[in-house]
């Protein structure tokens, strides 16, 4: 049985405040866009995992994926083995929720293909153990995120008549020193309220916390963001720690962008 995950772009980011359990409290809102990996179950007599396509860092024991078969394991304890391959299309440490997308694909996988008695917040519960973006890909619709970013509502965000550009330099952020030296504020304005204005008002209103530091650190990322709106973007932004900015452009925009070959450039209609 195959599925296909999804990635993410955020709609702004607001770090409102640093929790007593050690996580941030975040405002945001996930949108899907459709630049996916391939996930595939088979079941076998002993358990293995491969990767192709993009390089995956780390011990595969430690994948998003193989945690997620090993919590099932543990309330279903006859659950079979099974051979899972992974074929990798969205970049890592990139700010699109790849991994996190995998792990929440390989428990719907594994409820369809064993029939697995579970329902969606129990789906949203086993993911928020694999990560604070794993949950959004068991509702996988666009959705304003608050708490860790499990807490989700449905929101009206419809990007379908627009085009969208991920630029991606190639550059792996790390979640924790992004974190690391970012200050939390609760902002004027709700991402919620912005979010539902016209899409010409959200150069101006729609943040995204983590560009300023992320930006000293990285001046080629803000270059990013500079040249999508040189070539005509309504609105531009880095997506979740980055290292990927996005741009949306209308769908009539004859777009031409020009960044090194090394940077992953795609074209999303």
């Amino acid at each position: 049985m195959v599925l296909f995950p999804n990635c993410k772009i955020n709609l702004g980011l607001n770090i409102t405040r640093k929790r007593t359990d050690g996580f941030h409290a975040i405002e945001t809102v996930f949108y899907p866009v459709p630049l996916k990996d391939a996930l595939e179950i088979i079941r076998a007599d002993e358990q293995t995992f491969t990767i192709t396509g993009l390089p995956v860092d780390g011990n595969l024991d430690d994948n998003l994926c193989t945690k997620a078969y090993n919590l099932v394991k543990k309330d279903f304890p006859d659950l079979p083995p099974v051979t899972i391959h992974l074929h990798k299309a969205i970049p890592m440490g990139a700010g699109l929720g790849g991994g996190s997308a995998d792990g929440a694909f390989m428990l719907m996988l594994l409820k369809k293909k064993f029939q697995l008695h579970l329902s969606e917040p129990q789906l949203i519960d086993y993911a928020l153990r694999l990560g604070s973006d794993c949950p959004f890909f068991i509702v996988n619709q666009p959705s304003f995120a608050t708490g860790r970013g499990e807490n989700l509502l449905p929101v009206k965000a419809d990007l379908s008549a627009y085009k969208i550009v991920l630029i991606n330099p190639g550059i792996h952020i790390s979640t924790k020193e992004a974190f690391s030296i970012l200050t939390p504020f609760i902002p004027v304005k709700s991402i919620r309220q912005i979010i539902e204005q016209p899409i010409s008002t959200w150069k101006d209103e729609l943040v995204n916390d983590f560009e300023k530091p992320v930006f000293l650190l990285y001046p080629q990322i803000k270059e990013i963001k500079n040249q999508l709106y040189k070539a005509g973007s309504i609105y531009a932004s880095m997506t979740g720690t980055g290292s990927t900015v996005f741009g949306i452009f209308e769908s009539s925009t004859v777009i031409d962008l020009s960044f090194p070959e090394n940077y992953l450039c795609i074209t999303l209609l």
